[in-house]
């Protein structure tokens, strides 16, 4: 599944659920708590510089993966999925570490927009979101992952840090309807950008918007 096409699946919804409660602005290396998070640094500390190689397909992992997924949606959605968003991020952390970015070669299309979503709900853990970014960027330079999920979490990293975003995929319900979460930075220019990302253009995205705003 592209990310073009979550735009008409409950991930895409449960997504929007997240970005209207935007993750506030915390200092690199914090929680939102201010609390060091030790861990992931040395976490980081450990990890190895992004990379791409070309993979076999992993079926075992892809399956993985998208159960991560719906114990993910799960939790959104009903309350009641197993693990939580620290776990998932941290299983996340030792695939990444083992295998690089979860691309299309070694888990497919569905499970790769798992691995993104996983990365993309890590607010909690801005310094692995950077990290897992890093890892995504190298994977879509060479065609092995999608660029509109790259495009998704710069722009939540960005507003995780009170940042105007890139390509204006962080949109909250205000009272008016679809609201950016931060500024978009160069609006004039968004849609060459999000094109760029496979994404539709703003207005389209806003007017699909428009329907999860009013149903709230």
């Amino acid at each position: 599944m592209s990310r073009r096409t979550l735009a008409a699946t409950g991930l895409l919804l449960a997504g929007l659920a997240l970005v209207a409660c935007a993750p506030s602005a915390v200092p690199p290396g914090t929680t939102p708590s201010g609390t060091a998070t030790r861990a992931a640094t040395d976490a980081a500390d450990r990890a190895p510089s992004p990379t791409w190689t070309p993979s076999g397909f992993d079926a075992a992992l892809s399956a993985e993966l998208i159960e991560m997924l719906a114990q993910d949606q799960a939790d959104r959605l009903a309350g009641d999925g197993d693990g939580t968003d620290e776990e998932r991020t941290e299983r996340l952390r030792e695939i990444i570490v083992a295998h690089g970015w979860p691309t299309y070669s070694l888990v497919g299309e569905e499970a790769e927009d798992a691995a993104w979503a996983i990365a993309q709900h890590s607010d909690h853990d801005p310094d692995f979101q950077r990290e897992a970014r890093e890892w995504l960027r190298i994977a879509v330079e060479n065609d092995d992952a999608s660029p509109g999920n790259l495009a998704y979490l710069t722009d939540r990293i960005a507003v995780g840090a009170g940042e105007p975003q890139t390509y204006g995929t962080q949109i909250g319900c205000g009272e008016d309807g679809p609201t950016p979460s931060t500024p978009i930075a160069d609006e004039a220019a968004v849609d060459e950008r999000r094109a760029e990302a496979g994404l539709a253009p703003l207005a389209d995205y806003y007017a699909e918007l428009e329907a999860v705003c009013a149903a709230e």
